[in-house]
């Protein structure tokens, strides 16, 4: 019976070593079940703060534009790009369905695109759709790119330099100087 207890007493006693040793420090070991990644997609996420409201005096209202940021790749400073759908303009030059405003500052993992670039994003929306003649509704597509995109970006260096997955979006477009 003593035999029978000190060999349960020290599995216990060694037992409970063992198991201690397991509770180190385990920076060092690797974990068995890979993780994946916290944020998947583009770095940035964009979704528009309301429907598109009644046109603006400058002829057109894209909504306010919120963004939400991957914590590990947040930048100081974006552009945004738009860009419209043409098929509805009827002209035999080449036409520039694309508008890259100038770069602003975002901070932080979360806000929205300022009222006044916003504003400028309105008013060189309609200058471009009123220089095309386009009335009515428009489907339009926006995404955040890094800041350093040229004004003049082709596909290419707009899809590299690229924040957000675009968001599309349509809008009424009132021509406050028709000229066509």
């Amino acid at each position: 019976m003593r035999r029978a207890i000190l060999v349960a007493v020290s599995g216990l006693v060694f037992g409970g070593f063992g198991f201690l040793a397991g509770c180190g420090d385990q920076g060092s070991k690797a974990p068995g079940i890979p993780t994946a990644p916290k944020w998947k997609g583009a770095a940035y996420r964009i979704a528009f703060d309301a429907k598109p409201g009644k046109p603006s005096a400058a002829g057109v209202t894209i909504p306010a534009i919120q963004y939400t940021a991957n914590p590990e790749a947040l930048e100081r400073r974006a552009t945004l790009v738009v860009r419209f759908d043409s098929s509805g303009v009827k002209r035999d030059q080449p036409i520039m369905d694309q508008m890259v405003m100038g770069p602003v500052d975002i901070s932080g993992t979360e806000g929205a695109l300022s009222a006044d670039y916003m504003d400028g994003a309105n008013k060189g929306l309609a200058h471009l759709l009123g220089a095309y003649c386009v009335k009515g509704k428009v489907k339009i597509t926006v995404a955040l790119a890094r800041s350093s995109l040229s004004p003049q970006a082709g596909d290419a260096e707009v899809n590299s330099k690229r924040l957000s997955d675009w968001l599309p979006l349509e809008v009424v477009f009132k021509n406050p100087h028709p000229t066509c």
